[in-house]
C-alpha cells in the first residue's frame, strides 16, 4: 500500500515552524511525525503539502493510496483502522479528516475539508494531534513515552558507565556509540533515550522524560528538566525545561530555555534567556499567522517559538510567548518585540530587512560545517518565504 501524509489546517497554525517543512517533519518526542508513521507501518511515506514545498518534499502516487493527516500521532488502534480501509472510506474525528483511501485519479481533486464524497467511519477513541506550536512541547512527555516504547521494545540498551549516577536504570536506553561519563540521569520521572554517537559530558544533570537524538551533545554541567527533546546534530548547555529542539541547532552555553520550540539551524548566543511565565501569571498568547493576531494558548507557561535558520547574539532576552520567524538575526540590549517577522535584522532598538541573498549565503556556510549543502530547493523556499512575509516587515 502507498501511504501519503497530507497537510491540513494545522500547517497554517504551526507557522513559522512549517514555513520550511510539511507538518509531518515536525519533531515531537524522539522522532518526527513522519518517522513515527514509517516505523509503525514499515513503509516509506511521501507528502501532500504546500506547492512551494513540494519540490523538496514530493508526493508519490500509486493506483491505491491511503492519505493520513500529517499532524496525527499514530497509535496501534488507529493503525489497525487505517490499514483496513476500503476505497473511498474515510476515518473522521470531530468533523476532521484523519485518513482516507483513494484511487490515483481522485487524488488530484483531493480536499481535506470536503467529506461528503466518502463513506464516513467516525473514530471515537482519543487522538493525539499536533495543531499548534505550543502543543509540540505540551505533548512532549506523552510522545517521548510512545517513541521510547516503539524504539526500544525487544532491544537491549548499551551498557551505562559506572562513573554515572543513575536512578531508574530500567527506563534508560542508550544506543551504540553514545558516550556518558560522570553525569546524573534520573529516569524515575520518565524515560531517557540517548541516540547513536550522542554524548553527555561531565557533571550534566538530566531528569526524564528526555531524548538526546543521534550525534548530539549535552555540554558540561547542563541542567535538563523533562519533558525535553534535543534533536540530532545539536549542542546544548545551560538550563533547559520542557522544550523541543528540532535538530542541527545550538544552545551551547549557559542561559535558560523553557517551554519552547526551536527549528533547525538555529543558534542561541551565550547567556540567552527566555521568560516562560508572565509577571501577572496570566495566560500566554502567541502570534498566529493565519489570523494576524495573538492567539490564546490556554497555558501559563509558554516561552519561545523560533523558525529555522534564526539566530540571536549573546545576552539576548526573550519575553514570554515570543514568536521568531525564519532566518532572523537578533542582537542588542533590552527585550525585542514578541513577534519578530522572518528575515529581520536587529533587536529592541529596531529592525531592518535581512536580505534573502545574504541569508542564503550564511545558511550555506552554516550547513557546510555539518557536511551539508543548501540546495536549490532550499533557496526557492527561502525566496518564497521572503516574498510572502513582506507585509510583516513594516520597519
Amino acid at each position: 500500500m502507498n501511504y501519503i501524509l497530507f497537510d491540513d489546517k494545522s500547517w497554517e497554525n504551526l507557522l513559522p515552524l512549517t514555513f520550511t517543512r510539511p507538518v509531518s517533519e515536525i519533531r515531537t518526542g524522539i522522532l518526527t511525525i513522519k518517522e513515527k508513521w514509517e516505523k509503525h507501518l514499515n513503509e516509506k511515506m511521501s507528502y501532500l503539502t504546500k506547492e512551494f514545498l513540494s519540490e523538496k518534499f514530493p508526493i508519490q502516487i500509486k493506483n491505491e493510496n491511503i492519505l493520513i493527516c500529517s499532524s496525527v500521532i499514530p497509535t496501534k488502534d488507529l493503525l489497525e483502522k487505517i490499514t483496513n480501509l476500503s476505497i473511498n472510506e474515510a476515518i473522521v474525528k470531530n468533523q476532521k479528516l484523519i485518513a482516507v483511501k483513494l484511487n490515483q485519479k481522485d487524488i488530484q481533486d483531493f480536499d481535506y475539508s470536503i467529506l461528503n464524497n466518502y463513506t464516513i467511519l467516525e473514530y471515537s477513541t482519543e487522538i493525539l494531534k499536533i495543531e499548534w506550536p505550543w502543543e509540540i512541547f505540551s505533548f512532549n512527555e506523552k510522545t517521548i513515552e510512545l517513541d521510547f516504547k516503539l524504539l526500544t521494545q525487544g532491544r537491549k540498551s548499551a551498557a551505562i558507565s559506572k562513573t554515572n549516577n543513575i536512578l531508574g536504570e530500567e527506563n534508560i536506553f542508550i544506543e551504540e556509540g553514545a558516550k556518558i561519563e560522570f553525569a546524573t540521569l534520573n529516569a524515575t520521572t520518565g524515560p531517557i533515550y540517548i541516540g547513536k554517537n550522542a554524548e553527555i559530558m561531565e557533571c550534566s544533570v538530566v531528569r526524564g522524560p528526555f531524548a538526546l537524538c543521534d550525534n548530539s551533545t549535552l555540554k558540561m554541567g547542563a541542567k535538563i528538566y523533562g519533558a525535553t527533546t534535543i534533536g540530532p546534530h545539536s549542542k546544548v548547555g545551560g538550563e533547559v525545561n520542557n522544550s523541543v529542539i528540532t535538530g542541527f541547532s545550538n544552545k551551547a552555553h549557559d542561559g535558560f530555555l523553557g517551554n519552547s520550540v526551536l527549528g533547525e539551524w538555529c543558534n542561541l548566543g551565550a547567556d540567552t534567556n527566555n521568560s516562560n511565565l508572565k509577571n501577572n501569571y496570566a495566560e500566554v498568547r502567541l502570534w498566529n499567522y493565519e489570523t494576524g493576531r495573538f492567539a490564546k494558548t490556554g497555558l501559563q507557561f509558554c516561552g519561545l517559538i523560533m523558525g529555522d535558520h534564526s539566530k540571536c547574539a549573546i545576552n539576548t532576552m526573550f519575553n514570554t510567548g515570543t514568536v521568531v520567524g525564519v532566518s532572523t538575526n537578533i542582537f542588542g540590549e533590552g527585550f525585542p518585540r514578541n513577534f519578530i517577522p522572518s528575515f529581520s535584522w536587529g533587536g529592541a532598538h529596531g529592525f531592518t530587512v535581512y536580505g534573502v541573498k545574504k541569508a542564503c549565503d550564511v545558511a550555506r556556510i552554516v550547513m557546510k560545517r555539518r557536511g551539508l549543502e543548501l540546495s536549490k530547493e532550499d533557496e526557492n523556499i527561502f525566496n518564497y518565504i521572503f516574498e510572502n512575509t513582506l507585509k510583516y516587515r513594516t520597519f
